[in-house]
């Protein structure tokens, strides 16, 4: 992926993003606030994570453990599996902040060792994701905290969009100055 293209999916991701809420504003309560226990959604973004993490761990290289790729696909597989029994409670978020966490490792692959200055627009929003999703990760019951502070006021789910709608149009801005 180049940095033109990871800048501008992106940006019109976040637009996509910022736009639900600031169209739909406190219309988004219900949906939103039932995603963090939701089990299909844990389901989905669970098996995408695990499948995605699965690959890159039987592609290791020899520097990366590669000789025990099968013990740690066998290992991560169970853990995968595990967790859907042992800790089902906001496993959505989990599976949320794992795949954010595989995306960001592309996105900075595509603006690692570039010149634009630009780049930095993007880099800076995924270094964002990236501690969100470690805290998330590790406590997955804030983001139920955040959709309930997000939702006691009729403004800020629409401020909340208009600042990521803002964002995404900024990114894909910039994504055509490369």
């Amino acid at each position: 992926m180049t940095l033109f293209q990871a800048t501008l999916f992106t940006g019109i991701f976040l637009i996509a993003f910022g736009a639900h809420f600031l169209w739909h504003g406190m219309a988004t309560a219900k949906s939103a606030q039932a995603f963090p226990r939701s089990t299909l959604a844990a389901y989905v973004l669970m098996g995408i994570a695990t499948a995605w993490f699965l690959y890159k761990v039987m592609h290791l290289g020899p520097a990366d453990f590669g000789q025990y790729k099968k013990l740690l696909f066998l290992l991560f597989l169970g853990v995968a599996v595990g967790s859907f029994y042992y800790v089902p409670d906001f496993l959505a978020v989990r599976g949320l902040a794992a795949l954010t966490l595989l995306i960001a490792g592309v996105l900075l692959d595509a603006a690692y060792m570039q010149l634009p200055q630009a780049r930095l627009f993007l880099v800076t929003f995924v270094y964002i994701c990236i501690v969100a999703s470690l805290i998330l990760g590790a406590s997955p019951y804030k983001l139920r905290d955040f959709l309930s502070w997000l939702y006691k006021s009729e403004k800020r789910p629409k401020v909340f969009g208009g600042v990521f709608a803002a964002y995404g149009l900024l990114l894909v801005g910039v994504a055509f100055t490369y």
